[in-house]
């Protein structure tokens, strides 16, 4: 197939089609990282810029590797380093950016919708890297490339979704990508971290972490996110811990052959034990890898010409 979008804002506006060809395409993207010589000339004069109004490690990371390994020109560009702390708006600098006639804009931004807004105003392809507690659909595709990679289709198969779905983008992109793909979705974590009406999405809930990790196939573990909170919504780690983390005893409820997953970063002893985040089960490591994957894929789709040409 073709693939013709401008931009990547979330996972809703991908058909099933769409998401099967990204993760065909950073299938074959995958195997360019074991190469002596990790690079090939796909992006070979595209530039592609890295805008991250929020910290990150993987993503941030992950992209630029993935605009290097295309052989694409790439520049990163915090908040705290760009005009906007002199008071410039996010619009301003996004067509500051665009008059030096970038490919891409991957942007990373507090306010949910930001990069929609960019991509309505802007001639440059558009990346979300997350935006606000709304989307982020390129960890949600290489949460399903590992998960199809692993166990060879994702049709079928139960995921748990544990922790603080109420401020994860990365809850709903997955909720609507793996719902989308067949699988059935279902949640569990404090009430004070469930949405009213997240069951619209198409995931069930259930309170009691036990009932949720009961058969699951996969377990998707999520960092409780302090900084979006703006009151406690619960006592203490230890008592999260107690009640919503991952250990071996949890463990045992789901299938033998479950994985174990979390975007990162993982808060060790709270949301998930030392010993199972490092345990037979976790592909916490290859999600990483695969995360570099699928941005080239990303990359490549948006910016490379010709969308279904070989990526040699």
């Amino acid at each position: 197939m073709q693939f013709s979008r401008k931009d990547i804002l979330d996972i809703e506006s991908l058909s099933v089609d769409e998401i099967d060809f990204i993760l065909d395409t950073a299938d074959r993207m995958k195997e360019i990282s074991t190469r002596p010589v990790k690079k090939v000339p796909t992006l070979r004069g595209k530039t592609v810029v890295h805008f991250f109004y929020e910290p990150s490690t993987r993503t941030r990371t992950s992209f630029d590797i993935a605009a290097k390994r295309l052989s694409a020109d790439s520049l990163s560009i915090s908040a705290s380093s760009s005009s906007m702390v002199k008071g410039e708006t996010l619009i301003d600098t996004a067509r500051n950016l665009e008059a030096m006639n970038p490919d891409v804009i991957v942007i990373r931004h507090s306010s949910s919708g930001a990069p929609h807004m960019l991509a309505r105003i802007l001639k440059s392809a558009v990346i979300n890297a997350g935006d606000g507690t709304h989307a982020h659909p390129s960890q949600s595709l290489l949460d399903m490339m590992t998960v199809r990679e692993k166990k060879g289709k994702i049709k079928g198969l139960k995921i748990a979704i544990i922790g603080d779905i109420s401020h994860s983008r990365v809850a709903r992109s997955n909720i609507t990508g793996f719902t989308k793909m067949g699988a059935s979705v279902v949640l569990a974590g404090p009430c004070t971290m469930i949405p009213k009406g997240i069951e619209t999405l198409g995931a069930s809930v259930a309170y009691n972490i036990k009932d949720a990790i009961c058969d699951a196939d996969v377990i998707i573990m999520l960092r409780i996110q302090k900084e979006r909170q703006n009151s406690f919504l619960f006592s203490t780690d230890r008592e999260y811990a107690k009640f919503y983390g991952l250990n071996k005893s949890r463990l045992k409820g789901a299938r033998d052959d479950v994985l174990v997953m979390h975007p990162g970063p993982v808060n060790r002893g709270v949301e998930m034990a030392p010993d199972v985040a490092d345990g037979p089960f976790s592909v916490i490591l290859d999600q990483v890898t695969n995360g570099v994957a699928v941005r080239m894929a990303l990359l490549y789709l948006v910016a490379g010409g010709v969308r279904d040409a070989d990526t040699d």
